[in-house]
């Protein structure tokens, strides 16, 4: 299996990178676009700002490998919302896989704190990405987020998470899918979903 981890300017890639390699895989951290369409899985992960990160995949041409990739595409984080049409962040024009925007956390209450850090469930979770998990009604299961920004609920959300407000905490339409929570840092929970990611039919 070969595992391609989109390397941009964003954080977190290497915390990826050994999440993977934790799955007896031993993915390649790369810019080639040559190599990521090669791939037969590739992860766009990251923790960033919305804007300078869009120009750098511009200028390196990684816009549009990225939407253009006909195998599984897992975003995650900054990478599932720069996925979106649009972001609040720095009003910013994103890569238009999911035509939705992300939207700037507005807390209601003292105690709603921006940005979300920390654990929170994931519910109503569909599609095959969240394969083996039971029914989230019974029993939640808890994820790590850190996240300003987020995208409503839309028709491509497949997890629900609720801070300040119900939104997607993952995404999927035809071979990509996104989480806005880590998996990499989320335990047992983040390594299955790694996992189901993997072990797609591609």
């Amino acid at each position: 299996m070969n595992v391609a981890i989109v390397k941009y300017n964003a954080g977190n890639i290497g915390s990826v990178e050994n999440a993977v390699r934790r799955l007896g895989i031993e993915p390649v951290v790369t810019d080639d676009v040559e190599r990521i369409r090669r791939a037969d899985r590739v992860i766009f992960p990251g923790q960033g700002e919305a804007h300078s990160t869009m120009a750098y995949l511009k200028a390196h041409g990684l816009d549009e490998v990225i939407v253009n990739l006909k195998q599984p595409v897992l975003g995650i984080c900054i990478g599932m919302q720069l996925l979106c049409r649009h972001s609040e962040e720095q009003d910013t024009d994103c890569l238009g896989v999911f035509d939705v925007d992300v939207k700037r956390f507005q807390p209601q209450r003292h105690e709603d704190k921006v940005p979300q850090m920390g654990w929170n469930t994931i519910e109503q979770t569909k599609s095959d990405l969240f394969k083996g998990f039971g029914s989230s009604a019974e029993k939640p299961e808890f994820v790590y987020f850190i996240h300003s920004f987020y995208v409503p609920l839309c028709d491509w959300t497949i997890a629900t998470t609720n801070y300040t407000l119900p939104y997607s905490s993952a995404l999927h339409k035809d071979n990509f899918y996104a989480t806005q929570f880590h998996p990499e840092k989320s335990g047992r929970v983040g390594e299955r979903i790694l996992k189901n990611f993997i072990e797609m039919r591609g």
